[in-house]
């Protein structure tokens, strides 16, 4: 059971549109590497440890990785509630627009909507712990990459 705060874990104030921001942003909303996808995954596999020690701290690890999605998701409608529609143009994000005007939407910088065939369970606790650092690996290389580019 959670208790939710209604605050966020960091507090965000992005007041100018950074229309680049928050369509590489989107890879860490709704990708594959998401944070809704480590999310559910770890919220997911604490199903099936072996032990109440595991299950909490897949529990806790998985609420972490919902806040985080929050505060992207936060980020993410901040970079775009003042852009123009041509400033969403040239940034090629008039799909995006066209489809869910400046909301913010679980899918990656190209429109591929989330999917729940990014999240792994196979009820094996080691496979399951396995996959989990190579997906926590594979998110810190695509933000880091991000972040370069940006």
């Amino acid at each position: 059971m959670w208790i939710y705060q209604k605050k966020l874990e960091f507090p965000i104030n992005i007041t100018n549109p950074d229309l680049k921001v928050a369509k590489a942003l989107m890879a860490q909303y709704g990708g594959p590497d998401s944070e809704l996808g480590a999310g559910m995954r770890y919220l997911t596999q604490r199903f099936s440890m072996p032990d109440d020690r595991i299950r909490a701290t897949l529990n806790d690890i998985g609420t972490e990785e919902i806040a985080h999605w929050e505060m992207i998701g936060t980020m993410i409608h901040q970079t775009m509630e003042n852009a123009s529609l041509s400033d969403l143009e040239a940034a090629g994000l008039l799909g995006y627009y066209t489809m869910h005007g400046k909301a913010v939407y679980p899918a990656d910088p190209n429109g591929v909507p989330f999917t729940a065939s990014y999240i792994q369970a196979t009820g094996d606790p080691l496979a399951d712990i396995a996959e989990d650092m190579a997906a926590e690996g594979a998110a810190w290389i695509s933000a880091t990459f991000e972040a370069f580019l940006l």
